[in-house]
């Protein structure tokens, strides 16, 4: 009988257990996006900022990186920062160091976590427009070449490379639920025949 209870009460404990876990982990899947989406409005005003004084604007006081510019995508639209790190890009696309700014000769480099703003990478079809306006308020129009799957320390993006060039890249597959070591790189060509002109 004694047995018996003891076994019954383990039972409910795991059971309690597996429900607190399953609460937990669904709640830090809850976090990432709540998270981004608030960022995206403290990014939203910076960059305004940014816009309109001409300086770098910090998104709240201990930010370590400042918006560099608005991707407009997929009918979405998301503010980029200054570097690719986690912490940045747990707040949005970052531009990649090393890689020029978009619509400057080479490859513009953008990351960003497939689970927020570039989920919208796996719709984007050749031809589709982008457009990034950069914190010096120039704009450039992308159109979409291609996408293709390579592994993370062989995405073939050389910054250098002639002509003006976008390359925007997040975690594959887009639906994991783990990071492996593959990514979806989306790649543009500017429509521009010469250099950029502020609007």
């Amino acid at each position: 009988m004694r047995a018996a209870i003891t076994l019954k009460t383990g039972r409910a404990a795991a059971a309690a257990l597996l429900i607190v876990c399953g609460l937990g982990l669904t709640a830090q899947g809850a976090w990432i996006p709540a998270k981004a989406a608030l960022a995206q409005a403290l990014l939203e005003r910076a960059f305004a900022e940014t816009l309109a004084s001409g300086r770098p604007e910090k998104p709240w006081p201990w930010a370590d990186t400042v918006p560099v510019a608005r991707l407009t995508l997929g009918g979405e639209s998301y503010i980029a920062l200054a570097g690719s790190s986690g912490q940045a890009l747990a707040f949005g696309p970052g531009h990649v160091e090393g890689t020029p700014q978009a619509g400057e000769p080479g490859t513009a480099v953008y990351a960003a976590h497939r689970d927020t703003q570039f989920a919208v990478l796996g719709r984007l079809k050749p031809g589709d427009p982008i457009d990034v306006t950069r914190s010096d308020g120039t704009t450039a129009t992308f159109r979409v070449t291609g996408s293709r799957v390579a592994r993370w320390d062989e995405s073939g993006i050389d910054p250098q490379a002639p002509g003006r060039r976008l390359a925007l890249s997040t975690c594959w597959p887009l639906d994991a639920v783990t990071h492996g070591p593959l990514r979806l790189i989306v790649e543009a060509q500017s429509e521009a025949r010469g250099p950029v002109q502020p609007q």
